[in-house]
């Protein structure tokens, strides 16, 4: 991916905006060769940079503020999934979801409880391993997905489940099962939806 990175100068600040798809050796790659485009349009030093598009995890975080840092003294501030630990959700709105009746459920769900809706179901707190979510549309969890969810379980196949952290065995979505092999596990998966190919894809 030879151009993954655009930087625009806007209102207070410089936004550095990654592509989603990049991986962090390209980033870092193309990140070296903009940043002479990125110093012509420092023209304040209290202007910060804002690196937006594409959420890093700790170490890539700190791979591309050492690029940035070497040429320019400036605060940079990163977007993070621990602001409302909301980024899968926020993803999941980037697709077309239609609306529906939603129910809240305030807390997470221990092993053995059981929550279930006909429409979407918020969860405010973790669902733990051994908990069930079942919704007829879209299931969103704030915070770790540890037990089952299905969601668009009366056969909606543009249902999403969007989590703080998909960390769970399998999930499912209308009639469509999913096993989470453990190597996918050891990746932070945040959002999962049925593509064009009937198969749940997990990012």
């Amino acid at each position: 991916m030879k151009n993954c990175i655009t930087i625009n100068l806007k209102k207070d600040e410089i936004v550095v905006k990654i592509n989603e798809k990049a991986t962090q050796e390209e980033i870092i790659e193309c990140l070296k060769k903009k940043m002479g485009d990125l110093k012509k349009l420092y023209q304040d030093e209290k202007t910060p940079v804002h690196v937006t598009g594409k959420v890093l995890k700790n170490r890539e975080i700190e791979e591309v503020q050492a690029v940035i840092s070497e040429i320019l003294d400036v605060k940079i501030k990163f977007e993070s999934p621990k602001i409302l630990g909301l980024h899968g959700i926020k993803k999941a709105f980037s697709k077309e979801i239609e609306s529906s009746e939603t129910k809240f459920f305030r807390g997470s769900l221990r092993s053995g409880q059981k929550e279930e809706y006909e429409g979407s179901i918020v969860i405010l707190g973790d669902v733990n391993g051994g908990a069930e979510v079942i919704a007829s549309e879209n299931i969103v969890v704030l915070g770790s997905l540890r037990g089952l969810a299905h969601a668009g379980a009366k056969g909606n196949k543009e249902a999403i489940i969007a989590a703080n952290q998909i960390d769970c065995p399998q999930i499912r979505i209308s009639n469509i099962i999913k096993e989470i092999e453990r190597d996918e596990n050891d990746k932070i998966k945040t959002y999962a939806y049925i593509d064009e190919n009937d198969e749940i894809v997990l990012e």
